[in-house]
């Protein structure tokens, strides 16, 4: 039995012990009292009536009339004289019927009163003994009056009572549920806080979770610093603190080989010119502290423009990728402005900031990119200071020629419907965690990937109706086949609250399959609208969705900002994964990673991985699932 019930089982219990003796209590008082006057009037009536007779002739006739009538009143019950002998005179009886008062009543509360005796006097003889009772109906008719009002003040307060009772449990149960609920928090692992209630009892349970679930934080923050503070060394460079070469390039092959949006985007490079000339002006500080800002330029523009990447590749050489964003023209404008302006802001010496863009795309070379890139940035450092091309990359024919084109087109393909591609998450033992579900669309007669129509479907505003379409069709996969299936959210879609309330229909409305249904966004995304993310795991967590970030790495020191909201996975980056088997140190950092998601009941899933040696040591060093190139799911013996 639960508290609230023992609680409110006492309040009744008490309540009724209460009333019910003041009941009893106020009933008894009650009948003793009527009955000490029943018994007080029996005496005087019957003294009255004997002091009568004892004045009057003891003629039978005389006396057996002034009995008739006394008796005829109609107050008697009794009436009778006897000699003293014992022998009887006279007597007048009636039977006692109760009215206005249930019989059940008359039974419960009989009275027992004795007849008033008096003595009737023949001069100085005694001429015989009076008994007198009387009738008994108005003393129960006043009682059970008494009584049915006594119930209604009873009931009345009874009322008042357990409305009362009612508002202290309702303040009782509200700090109890939320010191239950913070409880059942901390046996999931989610480590969340709840303010102090005022009962002292709960408020020492509160502060003692609160004091744990803070703990668990701080250590997050601590651990989560120091893997970050190891990726940083592995992967940034020591000077400027964006990427180094080689973590670059990592990155730009991983995204060119990306089944989603980040298979195609814009790559640019800007060069420092003359460094050394600009390093012996300035010196050694100042230098590292020009090209340091060069790289927060950089990086604070593939931000603006979401999730973009910076590097260093040697020198005075910066290179910038923005996955998603095919937009040649604005963003070389905005690359511009941001080098023009630091230009102006050294007057010591003249600098040289040229650069070169170009459009990439899953069928690119890296090698390719990087030499069209690099001799359009050598011919824009001959043409001047701020001077800019856009490489020629590979000769690829536009599927369509306008805004209008695509428009109609993608319009057309998402009435069509999607459809969803397959790629196992595994475990451990082989076994199926999810599939990922990249969308396809059909454009121009052929299932087009993420990589070719992603950057149009978010120029065009349309990310909510292409994540709607795949929602649906993956809960109707979902409901055919029972496989649990995962699909990708676009920053749009979770920033749209009308996303959010259709999304929640969809699954209200197919209950079955949300538990199979397997949530994720990008990291990026979430560290960057924490509110958003936090409204939609709010959302749908109830309906037991599997909710997960994506491509986690550059923002893991932020794990200790998730910890409350329930998440079932992360999927690490496979630029912190490719090529682990070679590097103890990815190895001591995707080590502190999984050991830190398994505290707070995450799941660690690697991402990119290439080969089966690849996943045998991922799960060495604690990961729970695996999902790359290398991986094929596998049916094993029974």
């Amino acid at each position: 039995m639960s508290l609230i019930k023992q609680l409110w089982l006492t309040i009744v219990v008490l309540l009724l012990l209460a009333f019910g003796g003041s009941l009893f209590i106020g009933v008894t008082s009650s009948r003793f009292y009527m009955q000490q006057e029943v018994q007080i009037k029996n005496a005087d009536n019957a003294n009255a009536l004997a002091l009568t007779l004892s004045q009057l002739d003891k003629d039978p006739v005389t006396v057996g009339l002034l009995i008739a009538a006394q008796f005829d009143t109609g107050h008697y019950r009794l009436i009778e004289l006897r000699d003293p002998e014992g022998e009887v005179i006279d007597v007048r009886e009636s039977s006692e019927r109760v009215a206005g008062a249930p019989g059940w009543f008359v039974d419960l509360v009989r009275f027992e009163v004795p007849p008033g005796r008096a003595v009737v006097q023949d001069g100085w003889s005694q001429y015989g003994t009076l008994s007198v009772a009387t009738h008994h109906n108005f003393a129960y008719q006043s009682l059970w009056r008494s009584t049915l009002k006594l119930l209604g003040w009873f009931a009345l307060a009874g009322v008042i009572s357990l409305a009362f009772a009612a508002w202290v449990v309702r303040t009782i149960r509200r700090p109890l549920s939320a010191v239950v609920a913070q409880a059942r928090d901390i046996g999931n692992r989610r480590f969340t806080t709840s303010p102090e209630p005022r009962t002292r009892e709960l408020r020492d349970v509160v502060q003692a979770m609160n004091q744990l679930s803070g703990s668990v934080h701080d250590m997050l923050g601590l651990e989560s610093e120091r893997i970050d503070m190891l990726r940083q060394r592995l992967q940034h460079d020591t000077v400027t603190g964006v990427l180094n070469r080689q973590a670059f390039l990592g990155q730009l092959d991983i995204m060119r080989q990306s089944s989603g949006s980040r298979a195609s985007g814009t790559f640019a490079m800007v060069r420092l010119a003359r460094l050394g000339v600009v390093s012996e002006r300035l010196g050694h500080a100042d230098t590292d502290r020009l090209l340091r800002t060069l790289g927060q330029e950089l990086e604070q523009l593939g931000t603006l423009r979401g999730g973009g990447i910076a590097g260093r590749l040697g020198g005075g050489d910066f290179a910038l990728l923005v996955p998603g964003h095919v937009d040649l023209q604005g963003i070389g404008h905005e690359l511009t402005q941001r080098l023009d302006a630091l230009q102006k802001k050294e007057k010591r010496v003249a600098l040289g900031l040229p650069s070169s863009l170009i459009a990439y795309s899953q069928e690119d070379q890296p090698a390719a990119l990087l030499a069209s890139l690099d001799g359009a940035l050598a011919t824009a450092e001959n043409r001047g200071d701020l001077a800019q091309l856009i490489a020629e990359g590979s000769q690829r024919l536009p599927l369509f020629n306008s805004h209008a084109d695509w428009r109609k087109a993608l319009q057309e393909a998402l009435q069509s419907g999607v459809y969803l591609g397959r790629f196992p998450v595994l475990d451990a033992e082989g076994k199926l965690l999810h599939m990922e579900c990249p969308s396809r669309l059909r454009l121009k007669g052929e299932w087009r990937p993420a990589g070719v129509f992603m950057p149009w479907i978010s120029r065009l505003e349309l990310d909510t109706a292409l994540d709607m379409a795949v929602a649906r069709e993956t809960i109707k996969e979902i409901s055919r086949h029972g496989k649990p299936l995962g699909i990708n959210l676009s920053p749009a879609s979770v920033h749209n609250a009308r996303f959010v309330l259709d999304l929640r229909n969809l699954i209200t409305s197919n209950r079955d399959a949300a538990t199979k249904l397997w949530l994720e966004v990008p990291e990026s995304m979430v560290i960057h609208d924490l509110e958003s993310f936090r409204s939609l795991c709010r959302e749908l967590q109830p309906f037991g969705c599997h909710l997960g970030v994506e491509h986690v790495g550059r923002e893991f020191r932020r794990i200790s900002d998730l910890q409350d909201l329930g998440l079932s996975y992360l999927k690490i980056d496979a630029s912190l994964v490719k090529s682990v088997d070679r590097s103890p140190e990815q190895q001591t950092i995707l080590r502190g990673m999984a050991t830190l998601c398994h505290s707070i009941g995450i799941l660690a899933i690697a991402e990119g991985v290439d080969s089966l040696q690849e996943s045998e040591l991922l799960y060495e060093l604690g990961m729970d699932g695996v999902t790359g190139p290398g991986v094929r799911q596998h049916d094993k013996p029974a």
